[in-house]
């Protein structure tokens, strides 16, 4: 069975519809890349499938929005000019050590260059990508499954 976008955001959007409990609310998402029209792109996709999606234009921004809100996911480049995402990770996980990353990368190598290995709890997925390809990645880092729907 073909999945198209729109299935995919219908089934986040069942998800955020159903009766929800407070361990059932819509994910909330940091986004950190120093590029403005990546940015729009993926807030466009994570907002409309119903996620709660804050940006930043980098590591510093970052941090600040990470002080004053709690993330499930922080999905971020690696590679920014005033801190790498492996540094924001690792600033970010001294306040929120089980923080789940999936890095939005062009520059896969620069990513194992800095981190030999990934922790179970982050991810990759190589820029350029899909609307599918981001929801389901950010689907599989948030819960650890991608759902039949999809």
């Amino acid at each position: 069975m073909k999945t198209t976008a729109n299935d995919l955001v219908q089934s986040v959007k069942r998800w955020a519809d159903s009766p929800a409990t407070a361990s059932d609310r819509m994910p909330r998402i940091l986004v950190v890349d120093d590029e403005e029209p990546l940015l729009r792109y993926v807030n466009r996709v994570l907002s409309g499938a119903g996620y709660l999606v804050t940006l930043a234009s980098g590591g510093p921004a970052a941090i600040e929005a990470a002080a004053r809100d709690r993330f499930d996911l922080l999905v971020t480049d690696v590679s920014m000019p005033e801190m790498s995402g492996a540094q924001l990770v690792l600033r970010l996980r001294q306040d929120d050590p089980d923080l789940k990353v999936l890095y939005l990368t062009g520059c896969t190598d620069l990513l194992f260059e800095e981190r030999a290995t990934l922790r179970q709890e982050e991810a990759f997925l190589e820029k350029p990508c899909s609307a599918i390809e981001l929801l389901q990645a950010v689907e599989l880092a948030i819960t650890g499954r991608v759902t039949r729907a999809i």
